[in-house]
């Protein structure tokens, strides 16, 4: 038997980390949402019981490191499942990119291996058994568009933003999302208006959606990587409606409503970075 699942990558519209918690996590509120750029997840059941996770994608670990591998390991644990299951990952997310591709595989593992080992797992206990594995997990298990707080394991959906495009931009470099919480002061960080975001996707106003993006990692990441900068500048030159780094980075976004637009900003980031997308939001969940 075998069952395919879709795992989508996602940009932060809004990021705010709020303090640092006393068991060493940050408190965080997220606005997230999907874009159409997609890992696709393999699952081919194993009667012998083994887990083994493959891709042709060689920075993709292929034993616990990978939080595919810890999604499979956690249920077949927890519900005592004797049988095994053969992951493939075609990896079209980038990897250590800010956009949750580790994340969103780990939690198309949970729903496919719900489907799969046949344990009538609802979608909300699949979310909590995420926050186990990864902060973005949760969110990933549902898609969509959503406020995540906590430390992103607390859901609440929201619409899905208007129509628009996103060119994304990724520099050859990855971000240790770790060392960049490290080096967080928070108390001098910017902080964007969660509620203004929030409030903007109610609306369904572009523009305020655009004037309401914001990362309180992004200056942490700034002073690290200059090329995050640069592209940041060149998509600003270039047009776009509006350009954050997601998550802890390095991957730049823009918005923008216009296809001509969007296109001149991807053609013109081909020649600056190696890894260059042009992508609808998605922003609606796929899952029920």
């Amino acid at each position: 038997m075998q069952i395919l699942e879709k795992a989508p990558a996602k940009i932060n519209l809004s990021l705010n980390v709020l303090y640092k918690r006393e068991d060493g996590f940050h408190e965080v509120e997220m606005v997230m949402t999907t874009v159409d750029l997609a890992d696709r997840i393999e699952l081919n059941l194993d009667v012998s019981g083994q887990l083994s996770v493959e891709s042709e994608n060689r920075f993709v670990p292929n034993d616990e490191r990978n939080l595919a591998y810890r999604a499979a390991k956690l249920l077949k644990d927890r519900y005592d499942v004797k049988e095994g299951v053969r992951i493939h990952i075609e990896k079209n997310i980038p990897v250590a990119a800010g956009l949750a591709g580790g994340s969103s595989d780990a939690a198309a593992v949970l729903r496919g291996l719900n489907q799969l080992w046949n344990l009538g797992i609802s979608v909300d206990e699949l979310a909590e058994l995420g926050a186990e594995i990864g902060s973005d997990v949760s969110f990933c298990v549902y898609g969509g568009t959503a406020l995540a707080k906590g430390r992103g394991e607390k859901i609440e959906a929201l619409p899905a933003p208007p129509p628009c495009w996103v060119v994304l931009a990724k520099p050859t470099l990855g971000v240790s999302t770790q060392t960049v919480y490290q080096r967080l002061n928070v108390e001098k960080a910017h902080h964007p208006n969660t509620a203004g975001m929030v409030q903007a996707l109610k609306q369904q106003d572009f523009h305020e959606i655009c004037r309401h993006v914001g990362n309180t990692l992004e200056g942490v990441t700034l002073g690290l990587h200059e090329e995050v900068g640069q592209i940041k500048e060149h998509m600003h030159q270039a047009g776009a409606d509006a350009v954050l780094m997601s998550g802890s980075g390095p991957t730049v976004f823009s918005l923008v409503d216009n296809s001509a637009k969007a296109q001149r900003i991807f053609n013109s980031l081909k020649g600056f970075c190696d890894e260059v997308y042009m992508v609808r939001m998605l922003g609606y969940q796929e899952t029920t």
